[in-house]
């Protein structure tokens, strides 16, 4: 045995619990602090909104950035040949309408898929404001960082997952993000349909179900209520291991 080898550390599984929950929590507060340097230096118009009310909508002429203060909201463009596509998802903390930034009119339209807050910030009453504090322009262009790198992840994942893999992934981040907002996570209520969550991953309805079906019996999830939205997720690292698992040369499969 070698004198100066470096020992292994092995992590015991409740302080890797604590360390997830402690890095959620940190998470949260800082959704928190950054809301607040918005609210406090914008003072934007707040506006209560329900499922299915669009906040904006392509086409229109960009005035306004969006900063979402609770609830869950979907990005939808079309493609090219006019089929309405989720092309993202939105969460407490972040912001909707950069998109209109370069030509002045929205490219995508925004939608509640349940109740929740938004708050109207006029744009160049943001550039004028970032202006005069660099905290808020930094605040910025992370939210826009973390647009651009949610957007490449995705995108990643359609091109390189299988289906089974694909939902559990879809799983993982929708649990993860609303865990980085200090909600609970291993019980989730998923605000969209078989379709529009196949819509998204570019899945067909069927391999949707079949897929949560497959995950379900391995598992890694569980239903609720019977017919109902509602998934348990006992372990989310689980299903960040099954994905990874999916990539090895002779894949993951679920029966």
């Amino acid at each position: 045995m070698l004198e100066n080898a470096t020992p292994t550390v092995v992590v015991p599984h409740a302080s890797r619990e604590r360390s997830v929950a402690d890095s959620h929590e940190s998470a949260a507060e800082r959704i928190a602090a950054a809301l607040k340097r918005v609210h406090d230096a914008l003072a934007p118009q707040r506006r209560v909104v329900h499922a299915g009310e669009r906040i904006c909508q392509a086409g229109d002429v960009f005035d306004n950035l969006y900063v979402l203060n609770s609830g869950f909201y979907k990005v939808i463009g079309l493609s090219a040949d006019g089929r309405e596509q989720v092309v993202g998802l939105k969460f407490r903390g972040d912001w909707l309408g950069f998109d209109g930034i370069a030509n002045r009119q929205y490219a995508c339209d925004a939608v509640a898929m349940d109740t929740g807050e938004v708050w109207a910030v006029r744009y160049d009453h943001l550039l004028a404001a970032c202006a005069q504090q660099v905290e808020l322009l930094a605040l910025v262009h992370e939210a826009m960082s973390r647009e651009m790198t949610r957007d490449r992840d995705s995108l990643m994942s359609v091109c390189t997952l299988p289906a089974d893999a694909r939902v559990a992934e879809f799983l993982r981040r929708w649990a993860e993000s609303i865990a980085r907002r200090g909600m609970r996570h291993d019980q989730i209520t998923l605000c969209m349909t078989r379709a529009e969550i196949g819509n998204y991953l570019g899945l067909t309805l069927e391999s949707v179900s079949r897929a949560l079906s497959r995950l379900a019996r391995g598992g890694l999830i569980g239903f609720a209520e019977k017919g109902r939205r509602e998934l348990r997720i006992p372990d989310v690292a689980a299903l960040s291991r099954f994905v990874q698992r999916s990539l090895a040369p002779n894949g993951a499969i679920l029966q």
